[in-house]
């Protein structure tokens, strides 16, 4: 299996707090890959850490084979990565149409970037039926949903999702999950997705890593984990 991304040893620090331990992650090409963990864990950092806005303090990230742990994050963006962020962090004083433009705004191909934005209208219709209304006028689910629509929209080889589901209604979840599980199946886009709502991240990954502290605790099969006795009393409530 091709590796899309190796991380080896990485060490964060944010001043005194050394918030990642020598984590070891890999992704291959095609999966969707889960990061676990509670509240303060490491999750987002770690997302920062790949993506160029936070530097490891040691050991090392490869991109497509590539060290990328010392390169600034639009020179990695420009390499064929995306983040979605927690928080969505939408132009807001933007149209929708012009949030999903700016996501191409690497791109020259004007066919393939028309075919795509045509995808990200099928996979969520809402943002078709507004795409001449500013982003600040949509309601969270509907930003989420254009937040992930705008990080497809630079086509990249590996898909960061941080937090997808947080702060949305449960109707909004689902498809949101849905469209996430679509862009992999039909795009075979790599997905690294961040994300609290274990059972729902867990049903569309193939593997898994949990974040405990810093440290990864565990690993595994998607399904193996859902199964996990340690991972239904910490994350499922039972």
């Amino acid at each position: 299996m091709t590796s899309i991304l190796e991380i080896k040893n990485v060490d964060v620090h944010y001043g005194a707090i050394h918030a990642v331990k020598k984590i070891n992650l890999e992704l291959h090409k095609g999966e969707i890959v889960t990061l676990l963990g509670s509240n303060g864990a490491g999750k987002t950092t770690t997302l920062h850490t790949i993506s160029g806005l936070l530097t490891p303090s040691g050991g090392e990230i490869l991109f497509n084979g590539s060290p990328i742990h010392k390169m600034p994050a639009h020179k990695i963006t420009a390499l064929g990565l995306a983040q979605s962020p927690e928080g969505r962090q939408v132009f807001s004083n933007l149209t929708i149409k012009e949030n999903l433009e700016m996501g191409a705004y690497l791109r020259s191909d004007k066919k393939e970037i028309e075919a795509d934005l045509q995808f990200v209208y099928r996979l969520f219709p809402k943002l078709k039926e507004r795409e001449s209304q500013l982003a600040q006028t949509l309601s969270g689910g509907e930003q989420q949903m254009l937040a992930i629509a705008r990080a497809y929209m630079s086509k990249p080889t590996l898909l960061l999702l941080d937090e997808p589901s947080l702060g949305i209604a449960p109707i909004l979840v689902a498809s949101i999950f849905k469209a996430i599980k679509e862009i992999n199946e039909q795009k075979g886009m790599t997905i690294l997705l961040v994300e609290q709502n274990a059972y729902l991240a867990l049903s569309v990954s193939n593997r898994a890593y949990v974040l405990t502290n810093g440290e990864i605790s565990l690993q595994g099969n998607a399904v193996d984990l859902l199964a996990n006795e340690e991972i239904k009393k910490a994350y499922l409530g039972h």
